[in-house]
């Protein structure tokens, strides 16, 4: 079997993909492929097995409409079946609302402190996202 960490990573970001791809939740893909929530959720982490292969990843690979070799396909290192979807998150960000919602976040999580005080701390963390490239 194989023990390769990235190959299990990449193998439960692929099912976690695929999965939000189809549009379903990790309930909905247990199932579907009868499997436990708990099974998906294994699958998902990507932390790589104890003993063997985990029997429920089959299933699992099926109800996604994978072929039967896309598990240790992927595993050694191919591109998931459909391929990788990377998009830009920050094409998608709307930096308004972004910061909107984090004020009224910390509004939510703060006591005492002003509103004045919570914008300053809500432009420091935007500023912060904007130098490392987020948004």
């Amino acid at each position: 079997m194989n023990r390769d960490p990235e190959g299990w990573s990449r193998l439960g970001q692929a099912i976690a993909t695929a999965r939000r791809t189809q549009g379903l939740r990790q309930e909905d893909l247990a199932e579907r492929a009868g499997v436990s929530l708990g099974s998906v959720q294994n699958a998902e982490s990507g932390a790589v097995p104890k003993a063997r292969m985990p029997q429920t990843l089959h299933p699992i690979a099926k109800a996604l409409g994978w072929p039967d070799d896309a598990i240790n396909n992927v595993l050694s290192g191919d591109a998931p079946p459909g391929g990788w979807v990377d998009v830009s998150a920050q094409e998608h960000v709307d930096v308004e609302r972004l910061e909107v919602e984090m004020t009224h976040a910390m509004v939510r999580a703060t006591d005492g402190v002003t509103t004045a005080d919570i914008k300053r701390a809500t432009k420091a963390a935007m500023d912060v996202l904007r130098q490392h490239g987020m948004i």
